[in-house]
């Protein structure tokens, strides 16, 4: 008697892009206030769905300053992600210089109660230059 095919390796993994952009109306530079926008689009790419419970971001300014946050979900939600779908959302973040950037983790946990976490690879957040 044949043994049953094997069921196929689960893959718990997301894919994350980033794109940034300066909100001009908040930022004050003769105050050394400086916001930014980030938009971040998470795409399940493993082959289970999972959720995103909570994040950690390290966010650093051009002078070396470090601010941590961490907290539940993103935007207030925590969202189911089946593989294949994505899920996109946006935020801000204020620096006191001109430049900076942030980086971090989500924690999420699949539907067979596997946690994992995924890595955010550092990104930048800058004032355009402009010459004169």
């Amino acid at each position: 008697m044949a043994a049953p095919p094997a069921a196929p390796e689960l893959q718990y993994a997301m894919h994350i892009e980033v794109r940034t952009q300066r909100i001009d109306e908040q930022t004050d530079p003769q105050q050394g206030r400086y916001a930014f926008a980030y938009t971040v689009r998470i795409t399940n790419t493993g082959n289970i769905a999972a959720q995103l419970i909570s994040r950690h971001w390290i966010i650093e300014d051009a002078s070396g300053q470090q601010t941590e946050v961490k907290g539940l979900g993103v935007i207030g939600q925590q969202p189911l992600l089946k593989p294949g779908e994505h899920f996109e959302y946006t935020s801000g973040c204020p620096l006191r210089t001109p430049n900076g950037s942030m980086k971090g983790h989500y924690f999420c946990v699949a539907e067979d109660a596997t946690r994992f976490e995924v890595p955010i690879k550092e990104f930048m957040l800058g004032t355009p230059r402009t010459l004169h």
